[in-house]
C-alpha cells in the first residue's frame, strides 16, 4: 500500500520500530537532557485535582522516567497555567506520546482533573502541544499525542499504530449502540457508563465530544416541569459528554419561573376547553417576543400560514407541482376566483407557481388519549399558489389521503370558520411532522449517530474526529434527557400530542425509511422539491450561504490532509466510520443514497458539510423559533380532540374550541416550546473553536477564514432584517449553536 501524500511525517517516524519496550534513560550521565512542560488545567468549577500528576515522555530515541510534577504551593487549581521540568539522561527524539499518571494524593477522596493542554518544549527549542481537552477521573494513566493529526495511512510505528487501536477498543467498551424501537436509528446505550462506573479497568484516554464543564456533577431533574424523569439514566453519564453546571442551572432557571407561574395560576391542572381565544394570551404574558406577537396578530391569515411554509419552524415541506395528483382532485372552477383573470390553474403548475405539502405520513399513524379522551389525526393535503406579488397563499386543503363526499376540499371561499379549521388541522399536522421527524429524528437522533461513530471509530489524532469534536458536543446528554422526559412512557409525547409514544415510533421509523441523501443535504433538496426560486425564502436563501462557508472551510482541511483518491480509499478508519454510520444510523438501506464508502475527497467534503450543516444551522432553523410560532397555540396544536370535519357549514367558535387542546395539555406543551428555544448559557456559536485540537498552522487559518466568512454572512443578515416587516434571524451565524445540545 503507497503512502498518501499529506501533511509532513518525520523520517524518523516514518523509519522507527519497537521490537520491544522503550529504552528507559534515568538521570545519571553528564549530558542531562531537560524537557519542560506548560499544563494548563480548565477554568471551570472544580477543574482542578489535589492528586498527584506524573509525566513520562516518550520519543522516538527512548523514553523518561516516571516524574511527579510538583512545585511549591498548589498544582493543577482551576484555570492555572504551570511549567515543569522532566530530566533525561538524553534526548528522546521526537516526542510520540505523553503519559499522565493520575494517582491518590494522602488520604484525599479522588477528585476529577480537566485537563485542557500540556506543551512540551524539547532541549532543542522544540514545541510540541499534546491537546486533551477531558475530564480525567479515578487513578489512571491517560496517553496523548501530540496535535498535529494524522490519519492511520500517516501512521508507521507500531507503537503509534497500537496506540490508536486501544484508544478505539476503549470507546468502544464505553459507547454501545443500543436498539430504542425497531427502524429508530440505533443510539448511545447510557447502561455502559453505569458498567464504567463500576469497573475502573478503563484507563486509556477517553477524550470525547467535551462540553467546557464548571464541574462534573450528575444533571437534575428540572422542577415543577410535568414530566417524570429517569434520573440514573442522567447521573450516570460519562463525565466528558455530561452538560456542564452553567448549562444545567441555565435550563432549571429558564423552566422554574414558567413552569411555578403556571403551577400557581392552575393552568397545568385545569381540564377543559378553553373558554375564547384571547384567554391563550394569557399564559405566557411574561415572556413574550416580538415573534409571538406577530404570530398572535396575524395567525389566521393566509399569507402568514403561506410564510410559515418558508420561514417558520419546518421549512422544508414544499414542493413544485407540474400536474395534481390524482388524490387531490382540485379543479380550476373551485379556484378561479383565487387566481383572477388572465391566468387558469393549469398554466399556474406550468409556470412552478403550485406547491404541494403532503402530510401522507400521517395517514397510518396510531392515535391516543390525553386526560383519559380519544384524540384524532388527519393526513392533509395543502395545495399553495404563489401569487404574482411573490407571497405564497392556501388554495385548497384535503384532510385526507383518499377524496370523497366524506373528504371535502375545503377552500378560501369557504365560511371563515370552516376555512379557520382547516388551517388549524394543517398546523397540527404540521405539529406532529416538524416535532418528530423533521426535528427530532433528522437533527437530533441523527446527530446522536455521527456522535456515536466519530467517537468508536476515529482516534483523537484523526483529522476528522477533530473537525467534527465541537458539533457533537452535548449531543448524547439531551438526546439521554429527551428520552428520559419526553419519550418514555407517560412521558411528556403521551401527555400532550395526539399520537402520543407509540405513534411517535412510528412516526419515526416511517421518516427514516422513506429519508434520503438528498434530504440530507440542502442544495439537493432544495433542487429536488424545485423550490429554487420562491421569492423571500429566507431559510433557502441564509442556510445556502452558510452551507457554502462549511463546505469552502471543509474542503480546506480536507484537501490538507487527503490529497488524493487514495488517501481516501486507504483511510481504514474513515472507512469503518462511514459504514458503521450507515449500518447503525440508516440501518444499511441502501435506496436511502446515503453513502457506506467513501472514494474522494469530494465525496468526504460534501458528506461532512452535510453533517456539520444538520448539527449546527439546521437544528437552528428548526428548533429555536418554536416558542416565537408556537406560543399562541392555535398555530401549533399538539393534538386535536374532534375527528376532522366529513361536511362543511357546520363550525361555530366553540366546535372550534372544542377541537383544541385542553387547558393543561396546552400549557404542558407551551413549556417544552419555551425551554427548548431558551439556548442555556454556555453556548459556542457555529465556527467557535476554543479548544484548539488542530495545532497546524493550515487548519488554524482555515478556521479563521470561516469565522471571518460567518461574521459577513451574519451583517448581511442583519442588513437585511431591518428592511422585513418580520426579521427572519434563525440563521444568523452568531445564534446558531456548533451542535445539538438543546
Amino acid at each position: 500500500m503507497s503512502q498518501p501524500e499529506g501533511p509532513a511525517v518525520s523520517e524518523a517516524s516514518k523509519q522507527l520500530t519497537f521490537s520491544g519496550p522503550a529504552t528507559v534513560f534515568g538521570l545519571s550521565g553528564p549530558t542531562m537532557a531537560v524537557y519542560r512542560l506548560c499544563v494548563t488545567t480548565g477554568s471551570y468549577l472544580k477543574a482542578g485535582t489535589l492528586d498527584n500528576i506524573y509525566a513520562t515522555l516518550v520519543g522516538t530515541c527512548g523514553e523518561s522516567p516516571k516524574q511527579r510534577l510538583d512545585r511549591v504551593g498548589r498544582d493543577f487549581a482551576s484555570g492555572s497555567v504551570q511549567k515543569y521540568k522532566v530530566r533525561c539522561a538524553a534526548e528522546l527524539g521526537e516526542i510520540l506520546l505523553l503519559r499522565l499518571h493520575k494517582e491518590r494524593f494522602a488520604f484525599f477522596c479522588k477528585d476529577p482533573w480537566y485537563c485542557s493542554r500540556v506543551s512540551v518544549t524539547a532541549p532543542d527549542g522544540t514545541v510540541t502541544h499534546f491537546p486533551s481537552y477531558q475530564w480525567i477521573e479515578g487513578y489512571c494513566t491517560v496517553e496523548l499525542r501530540p496535535g498535529t493529526a494524522r490519519t492511520i495511512c500517516q501512521d508507521s510505528l507500531p507503537l503509534l499504530l497500537d496506540h490508536r487501536k486501544r484508544e478505539l477498543q476503549a470507546r468502544q467498551e464505553c459507547y454501545r449502540w443500543k436498539i430504542y424501537a425497531p427502524g429508530f436509528p440505533r443510539m448511545v446505550d447510557v447502561s455502559s457508563f453505569e458498567e464504567m462506573e463500576s469497573d475502573k479497568k478503563f484507563a486509556l484516554t477517553k477524550t470525547v465530544p467535551c462540553a467546557d464543564p464548571d464541574d462534573n456533577s450528575g444533571n437534575r431533574y428540572l422542577p415543577g416541569f410535568p414530566m417524570k424523569v429517569d434520573i440514573p439514566s442522567l447521573l450516570h453519564m460519562e463525565p466528558n459528554i455530561r452538560y456542564s453546571a452553567t448549562k444545567t442551572a441555565s435550563l432549571i432557571f429558564n423552566a422554574l419561573p414558567a413552569s411555578l407561574g403556571m403551577k400557581i395560576r392552575g393552568l397545568l391542572d385545569r381540564r377543559g376547553s378553553w373558554k375564547k381565544l384571547d384567554d391563550i394570551r394569557n399564559i405566557f404574558w411574561c415572556h413574550k417576543t416580538f415573534t409571538t406577537e406577530y404570530v398572535t396578530e396575524h395567525w389566521c391569515e393566509d399569507s402568514f400560514f403561506g410564510y410559515q411554509y418558508l420561514n417558520g419552524v419546518n421549512p422544508v415541506m414544499l414542493h413544485c407541482l407540474s400536474s395534481l395528483p390524482s388524490k387531490l382532485p382540485v379543479t380550476n372552477d373551485m379556484v378561479a376566483s383565487l387566481l383572477g383573470p388572465g391566468t387558469c390553474l393549469q398554466t399556474e403548475l406550468e409556470r412552478g407557481h403550485i406547491f404541494l405539502a403532503d402530510y401522507w405520513i400521517l395517514a397510518e399513524a396510531p392515535v391516543h388519549c390525553i386526560n383519559g379522551l380519544q384524540q384524532y389525526v388527519a393526513a392533509p393535503l395543502c395545495l399553495l399558489w404563489l401569487n404574482p406579488q411573490g407571497v405564497l397563499l392556501p388554495l385548497a386543503i384535503q384532510l385526507s389521503q383518499t377524496p370523497g363526499p366524506e373528504s371535502p376540499i375545503f377552500l378560501p371561499t369557504d365560511c371563515e370558520l370552516d376555512w379557520l379549521l382547516a388551517k388549524t388541522w394543517v398546523r397540527n399536522s404540521e405539529f406532529l411532522v416538524h416535532e418528530n421527524n423533521t426535528h427530532f429524528l433528522c437533527t437530533h437522533l441523527l446527530c446522536e449517530a455521527f456522535s456515536m461513530a466519530t467517537l468508536r471509530q476515529l482516534p483523537l489524532c484523526h483529522p476528522v474526529y477533530k473537525l467534527l469534536l465541537p458539533h457533537t458536543r452535548y449531543t448524547l446528554q439531551v438526546n439521554t434527557i429527551a428520552r428520559a422526559t419526553l419519550l418514555n412512557p407517560e412521558g411528556l409525547v403521551d401527555k400532550v400530542t395526539s399520537i402520543g409514544r407509540r405513534g411517535l415510533i412510528y412516526l419515526m421509523s416511517t421518516g427514516l425509511a422513506h429519508f434520503t441523501y438528498t434530504d440530507f443535504c440542502l442544495p439537493d433538496s432544495l433542487r429536488a422539491r424545485g423550490v429554487l426560486n420562491i421569492p423571500n425564502y429566507h431559510y433557502r436563501d441564509d442556510g445556502l450561504k452558510i452551507w457554502a462557508a462549511i463546505e469552502r472551510f471543509v474542503s480546506e482541511i480536507v484537501s490538507y490532509y487527503y490529497p488524493s483518491d487514495a488517501s481516501v480509499q486507504q483511510d481504514s478508519e474513515l472507512q469503518a466510520w462511514v459504514g458503521e454510520i450507515f449500518a447503525q444510523a440508516f440501518l444499511s438501506r441502501e435506496n436511502s443514497g446515503f453513502p457506506s464508502r467513501l472514494c474522494t475527497p469530494g465525496e468526504l467534503v460534501k458528506y461532512l458539510t452535510a453533517i456539520i450543516f444538520n448539527c449546527s444551522a439546521q437544528h437552528a432553523a428548526v428548533n429555536s423559533g418554536q416558542h416565537d410560532f408556537g406560543a399562541w397555540m392555535p398555530n401549533a396544536p399538539s393534538s386535536m380532540r374532534q375527528p376532522p370535519p366529513q361536511t362543511k357549514g357546520n363550525t361555530t367558535m366553540k366546535s372550534y374550541l372544542d377541537t383544541l387542546p385542553e387547558v393543561n395539555t396546552t400549557c404542558s406543551n407551551l413549556l417544552l416550546f419555551w425551554l427548548v428555544s431558551q439556548e442555556p448559557k454556555d453556548q459556542r456559536p457555529l465556527g467557535t473553536y476554543p479548544d484548539e485540537h488542530f495545532t497546524e498552522e493550515a487548519p488554524q487559518k482555515s478556521i479563521a477564514a470561516f469565522q471571518n466568512c460567518l461574521a459577513q454572512i451574519s451583517r448581511d443578515i442583519r442588513e437585511r432584517n431591518e428592511s422585513l416587516e418580520l426579521p427572519y434571524a434563525y440563521l444568523d451565524p452568531p445564534l446558531i449553536e456548533n451542535s445539538v445540545s438543546i
